[in-house]
C-alpha cells in the first residue's frame, strides 16, 4: 500500500486541524453478504468492522479526493447468502444507492451477478479468489486468498507434529467448501500425509454423526473440517470431544472459539489449529501489518459488539484500507482508474505483510492478492499466531499439484464456466474417497 495505514494517518492527523471541505456528498460503499441465517456469521461481523472504520474515518475528515474531503456511507444489503437474493441486492445497491465500490463475501451468492456487475463495470471484492475468471475484469480478491492460505497450516502442522500422519477430512458442497477441500487435498499431499477418510455433505446437512462417525471409524490423527460454516465446526469439534478423540482438529476457521473451550476442554482444544488470529495477538504488532493500530481496534470492536469477533471482523477493513489508499492516490472513484491504480501500486500491503497479485494460472486472471498468512493455535485457551508461512513460496513448489486437485473437483475457472457452480454440488461424497 501506498505510504503508511489509515489508521496511521488517523494518529497523526488528530495532531492538526480538521478542515472538513466538501462534507455535502457522502461516498457510498455497497456491503452485500449474509447477515441473518446460518451463514451470517461470516457477514455481519464484516459489516460491523467496516462501520467501526468508516466511523473512525469520517471522524478524521472524510475521504481526501482531489483535494476535497468527502464522508464515507456504508450501505448494507443482506442476500442471506441467497442467489436470487443477491442479484435483487446488487441492483437495488448499484442502481439506487448508486455505490461506488461493492464488498461480497462471494461464492454462490456472486454466480448469478457475474454479467450485470461486469456489464455496470462495478468494481467488486470477493473474499472467494475461485470466483475470479478471465471475465470478471472489475472482481478483485485483495483481503484473503480463500481458500490457498490453508496450506501454511497444514505445512505448519507436518513440520511441527510429523507424528500426525492418519489425516480424515470433511466440507460441505459448495462454492466456499469444495475449493477448500481440493486445497487441503493438495497442501497433505505435498507434505506426503495421506488422507484416510474425505466427505463431501450437503450444505444443509444436520446430521454431524453421519459425517463425523466414518471419519472416526478410520482412526485419523487428525480431524480437518476444511471450510465448514462456524455452526457446523462448533457442531463437530464437540461431537468429536464427546466420541474420545485425542487427535488435532484443524479447521480454516474456529470463529468464536472460546465458546468451543467451554463446550469441551482446554486440553482438547490444545493445539487446534486454525488461519485467524485474534488482533490482540503480540506479533502482529511486530509485523509490517494494514492495520498500524490492530490492537485498539480489537479493543474497540469488542466494546461495540461484544461476542461477534470473527474472520471476517478485519477482512472488510483490510480491503477497505487498499481501496482507500488508491483512491486517494488517483483522486477519483471511478472504478477502471481505481482497479488499475491498486493494481500499479508498489508494493501493495494486503492484511499480513507486502503482496503480489496472483491468479492467472488458477483463475484465468491476476486479480488475487498473496503475501504471508498466519497459523494459529491454540494454547492454554487462547487463539495465538505460531508463525507466518508464506503462500507465494508454497505456490512456487506446488502449484501444478494445487491445479491438478482444484481440477477434480471442477473449481478451475473454465469448469466453472463450462458447468455452472450448482453443477459441482451434484458431486457424490464418495468423491473425496
Amino acid at each position: 500500500m501506498l505510504g503508511s495505514s489509515f489508521a496511521h494517518n488517523i494518529a497523526v492527523s488528530s495532531l492538526f486541524p480538521n478542515t472538513r471541505v466538501g462534507m455535502n456528498e457522502p461516498v457510498s460503499i455497497g456491503f452485500l453478504a449474509p447477515l441473518t441465517g446460518p451463514v451470517s456469521s461470516w457477514g455481519l461481523p464484516g459489516l460491523n468492522g467496516c462501520q467501526l472504520w468508516a466511523e473512525w474515518l469520517n471522524r478524521a475528515g472524510g475521504i481526501l479526493i482531489g483535494g476535497r474531503r468527502y464522508p464515507l456511507r456504508i450501505v448494507s444489503y443482506d442476500c442471506g447468502y441467497d442467489p436470487e437474493r443477491a442479484l435483487e441486492g446488487a441492483r437495488h445497491l448499484v442502481l439506487t444507492e448508486q455505490v461506488r465500490f461493492l464488498m461480497m463475501l462471494g461464492g454462490d451468492t456472486f454466480t448469478p451477478l457475474r454479467s450485470f456487475l461486469t456489464q455496470n463495470r462495478v468494481l467488486t471484492s470477493t473474499l472467494l479468489p475461485s470466483d475470479l475468471s478471465p471475465d470478471t475484469r472489475y472482481l478483485i480478491a485483495p483481503s484473503e486468498v480463500h481458500p490457498v492460505f490453508n496450506v501454511t497450516g497444514v505445512e505448519w502442522m507436518a513440520e511441527h507434529e510429523p507424528q500426525r500422519r492418519r489425516i480424515a477430512m470433511c466440507s460441505q458442497k459448495d462454492a466456499l467448501g469444495l475449493p477448500s477441500a481440493a486445497t487441503y487435498r493438495a497442501a497433505f499431499e505435498a507434505a506426503d500425509l495421506p488422507v484416510v477418510k474425505g466427505i463431501l455433505y450437503d450444505p444443509h446437512q444436520t446430521d454431524v454423526a453421519a459425517i463425523v462417525d466414518p471419519m472416526l471409524a478410520e482412526r485419523p490423527d487428525v480431524l480437518c473440517w476444511c471450510t465448514s460454516y462456524t455452526p457446523m465446526v462448533h457442531a463437530m469439534t464437540e461431537y468429536a470431544h464427546a466420541a474420545g478423540f485425542t487427535g488435532r482438529i484443524l479447521s480454516c476457521t474456529m470463529d468464536h472459539y472460546q465458546r468451543v473451550v467451554a463446550r469441551t476442554s482446554p486440553g482438547f482444544m490444545e493445539g487446534t489449529l486454525f488461519q485467524f488470529p485474534d488482533f490482540d495477538d503480540p506479533k502482529l504488532a511486530r509485523k509490517a501489518f494494514f492495520f498500524n493500530r490492530p490492537s485498539e481496534f480489537f479493543k474497540e470492536y469488542n466494546a461495540r459488539y461484544p461476542g461477534s469477533w470473527s474472520a471476517v471482523s478485519w477482512e472488510f477493513v483490510a480491503i477497505l484500507e487498499i481501496w482507500h489508499a488508491a483512491v486517494e492516490q488517483v483522486a477519483s472513484v471511478s472504478p477502471v482508474s481505481v482497479l488499475t491504480t491498486m493494481k500499479q501500486m508498489e508494493p501493495v500491503t494486503h492484511a499480513f505483510g507486502p503482496a503480489r497479485w496472483w491468479g492467472e494460472q488458477m483463475f484465468g486472471i491476476n486479480n488475487a492478492l498473496i503475501g504471508d498468512w498466519p497459523v494459529v493455535r491454540i494454547e492454554e485457551g487462547r487463539a495465538r499466531i505460531a508463525e507466518f508461512r508464506s503462500i507465494p513460496d508454497w505456490l512456487d513448489r506446488h502449484e501444478a499439484r494445487l491445479h491438478d486437485h482444484m481440477r477434480r473437483l471442477g473449481q478451475l475457472w473454465q469448469q466453472r464456466i463450462e458447468t455452472g457452480a450448482a453443477q459441482a454440488s451434484l458431486l457424490s461424497r464418495a468423491a473425496l474417497d
